[in-house]
């Protein structure tokens, strides 16, 4: 079935982290139906430029940078209808089993997978009140099943579905949805990165056969950020091939 072409005409979106992987694919989706889309990332190279485009290429954890990237959007679109907070990081190479972790990595993963996201929301929340807007988390399977070396990361994650739980309560009366994903196995850079003998593994252990791609999560971003998702608030949403059940 074709896409809907105009399901965001004249809406804001705006989104942390989306230079590559799930973000750039969310950013193109919700363009492609309409959206005047704002991305902020370190890398930003990937993404088209042009009408209804406006692409902001900093470290969001810089003191001021969310500040200023608002600010910017605001000039340049207006108030943001569409929050979409999808900037988040594991520690990666300084990722360790948690008894040799070291506390320094635990403050950046929360700072880049938690914080950063509640610091954009706390930006943009007066805007999305007024206009009955939409936000979305990006939360990760690994905050339900946890991954050995990544207790830190595990655990920013389900702090975004705490945090989105209680903000969708409170922000329930003005109209605004709050919402998370929850993507499991996701074909992005980094997962090709892995070895193949992994990657099979994360195949064989998931019940519909396949990893997913950036454009399955996409769509249901596009879901949750439209006016047919209206009754569904402070849920996770898990897009990781039956993997998880709740």
């Amino acid at each position: 079935m074709a896409e809907p072409l105009s399901r965001f005409d004249g809406k804001t979106v705006l989104i942390t982290g989306g230079g590559g992987g799930i973000g750039a694919a969310i950013a193109q989706r919700l363009h492609r139906e309409g959206a005047r889309v704002a991305v902020t990332d370190r890398d930003v190279s990937a993404l088209p430029q042009g009408e209804r485009w406006y692409l902001h290429e900093a470290d969001f954890l810089t003191e001021g940078v969310p500040e200023a990237f608002h600010a910017a959007v605001l000039s340049a679109f207006g108030p943001v209808d569409i929050l979409i907070n999808n900037l988040g990081q594991s520690g990666r190479e300084r990722a360790a089993p948690f008894h040799r972790s070291r506390e320094e990595v635990w403050r950046f993963v929360m700072e880049i997978s938690l914080f950063s996201a509640m610091r954009m929301t706390r930006l943009c929340a007066g805007d999305l009140q007024a206009r009955g807007g939409r936000i979305i988390n990006m939360s990760s399977l690994a905050a339900f099943t946890g991954n050995p070396g990544l207790a830190d990361y595990a655990a920013a994650k389900m702090g975004l579905v705490g945090f989105t739980r209680s903000l969708a309560r409170e922000m329930a009366p003005f109209g605004v949805t709050v919402n998370a994903l929850a993507p499991g196995a996701i074909r992005t850079a980094a997962h090709a990165a892995m070895p193949a003998a992994i990657i099979e593994d994360i195949i064989a252990k998931t019940p519909v056969g396949f990893v997913g791609t950036p454009e399955d999560v996409a769509a249901a971003a596009a879901f949750l950020a439209s006016s047919e998702a209206r009754y569904i608030t402070g849920q996770t949403l898990l897009i990781d091939g039956g993997n998880w059940m709740l």
